[in-house]
């Protein structure tokens, strides 16, 4: 499966934007799926997940704000990001790995397949 990230973009703080994982080469029904996030100068860090099953999962500092969902028929995950903030700013990275594991979900080195990102800008 190979997976590419869009809807990135500069926005002011307390907008939102909508990011699109889009997945080919396989169907994603069957697999739980990340958004990780990488700034600058930064670890790549855990921001939310999907189960196959829908169950959704956040680290703390988006929980609230952002929204993953998934519409298997278009073979695409979401996740909507609201009332941004300038911490915010990183590229944000979709990801799989047909052995995840729900325990597992918010470690990185985990996943074995990697969108190549897109980049989200909040200003201040």
């Amino acid at each position: 499966v190979q997976l590419q990230a869009s809807g990135g973009g500069l926005v002011q703080a307390g907008g939102s934007l909508k990011l699109s994982c889009t997945a080919s080469g396989r169907t994603i029904g069957s697999y739980h799926m990340g958004w990780f996030r990488q700034a600058p100068g930064k670890e790549r860090e855990f921001v939310a997940a999907i189960t196959r099953s829908r169950t959704t999962y956040y680290t703390d500092s988006v929980k609230g704000r952002f929204t993953v969902s998934r519409d298997n028929a278009k073979n695409t995950v979401y996740l909507q990001m609201n009332n941004l903030k300038p911490e915010d700013t990183a590229i944000y990275y979709c990801a799989t790995s047909a052995g995840l594991i729900i325990s597992s979900l918010s470690l990185k080195d985990q996943y074995n397949v990697w969108g190549p990102g897109t980049q989200v800008t909040v200003s201040s």
